[in-house]
């Protein structure tokens, strides 16, 4: 992708231009983003989606009555007889997230192809917003980039910066106490609007029932991330080490006696310290962690190992090899890594083979050209990673 060239997806601005003037600095209400938009699953399929075991689903309801407002919340999968009437009672309205659906979806997952002008490590995925009509999930605030593309009926959103950001009690969904709109837009097929993080916003289905697509981005938070990457690091921690530090016990010969027994002793620190220094020396190993942990499927997700036989199976050069849609796959400058897994490149040689691995991640296809240039050893891996189903030919 080009990033300098205008998109009509961000109003005819360029990637660079919207990622320096807006991404995470204001909103942008875009109209025709996707000109002729039509709803890539029908609201069978999607109810039919929302009641899979994989497939990570809530239902929010609303009861009104007067200017009281009855809030309930329940988890998935749900059946079809499950979900509330289409034409529901008077005050009362519905709405089903369906989350991940670009796993699932082949059409969902090219959907969210265009929007990698943000770094894959960030993009999240596509959830699907059904609503009937007065249908919404009440004000609130994502603590994440997201864009919203309207597929289907008509959303009337209202959007403001407020720094209040209490949220009400005795609610089972996180709602905005204190609401104050800025602006609101009436978001037709195709229109699009995109909202930094903890910018608030209300939207709610009119004239009907709706559609909404939200192109949600990860966003750690640093004592999450610090947890994960400190448990990978101690996993591998001891294949860090020296073998004969690995072993070694801690001795202390010239330790005296003490007056103060609960006092830990300065050397058995010092040991401590040199143990942690040692199992890290490796000046790759917190990247290496980072990758993993950022290429880690889902919980939900898994892959069907490929019913190729061997033969066939190990004839990647034959066609183009693409990237299972559920794949994630990522770089740096010494690895690749995909599906959780890390795999050292080596840029030796002319670095044929880390060239083209990177270009599997950034395009997530190698064409058949591409393929017959591959080493032997590149071509095992491209062959174990198909037997897995993370990536397929064609």
């Amino acid at each position: 992708m080009d990033v300098n060239l205008p998109l009509t997806l961000l109003g005819g601005i360029s990637p660079a231009v919207f990622m320096r003037r807006y991404w995470q600095k204001k909103p942008l209400l875009v109209r025709q983003a996707v000109p002729g938009m039509r709803a890539l699953l029908s609201r069978a399929e999607l109810f039919a989606l929302a009641g899979q075991e994989d497939v990570e689903s809530r239902l929010v309801t609303l009861e009104r009555r007067g200017r009281k407002q009855s809030w309930g919340l329940r988890q998935g999968p749900f059946e079809r007889r499950a979900l509330p009437a289409l034409k529901p009672g008077q005050g009362e309205a519905w709405t089903l997230l369906v989350q991940g659906v670009d796993l699932h979806d082949q059409a969902a997952h090219q959907l969210l192809q265009q929007f990698r002008f943000v770094p894959d490590a960030r993009l999240d995925d596509l959830m699907i917003s059904y609503a009937v009509e007065g249908g919404g999930v009440g004000p609130h605030f994502d603590s994440y980039d997201v864009f919203l593309l309207q597929a289907h009926g008509k959303r009337h959103w209202k959007i403001g910066s407020q720094q209040d950001l209490k949220l009400k009690a005795g609610v089972p969904l996180k709602i905005l106490a204190d609401f104050r709109p800025e602006q609101d837009f009436v978001l037709e097929p195709g229109d699009m609007l995109y909202l930094p993080p903890q910018y608030a916003h209300d939207g709610v289905a009119v004239e009907g029932d709706c559609m909404t697509y939200s192109i949600g981005f990860r966003s750690p938070k640093a004592g999450g991330l610090a947890q994960e990457l400190l448990q990978r690091l101690a996993e591998d921690a001891a294949e860090g080490m020296d073998a004969s530090m690995a072993d070694a016990l801690y001795r202390d010969p010239t330790q005296p006696a003490v007056d103060a027994p609960a006092s830990v002793p300065g050397p058995l620190l010092r040991y401590a310290r040199q143990a942690v220094q040692q199992a890290l020396r490796d000046p790759q190993a917190l990247a290496r962690a980072l990758g993993e942990i950022l290429t880690e499927p889902k919980p939900q997700v898994w892959f069907e190992a490929s019913s190729l036989d061997a033969a066939e199976g190990r004839s990647v050069a034959a066609l183009g090899m693409q990237l299972d849609r559920r794949t994630r796959m990522l770089y740096d400058e010494a690895h690749v890594y995909i599906n959780g897994e890390s795999y050292f490149v080596s840029d030796e040689d002319g670095g044929q083979d880390a060239h083209l691995l990177r270009r599997l991640a950034d395009e997530r296809r190698l064409s058949a050209l591409d393929l017959r240039k591959i080493s032997r050893g590149a071509r095992d891996l491209l062959a174990e990673w198909q037997d897995a189903g993370w990536l397929h030919r064609g």
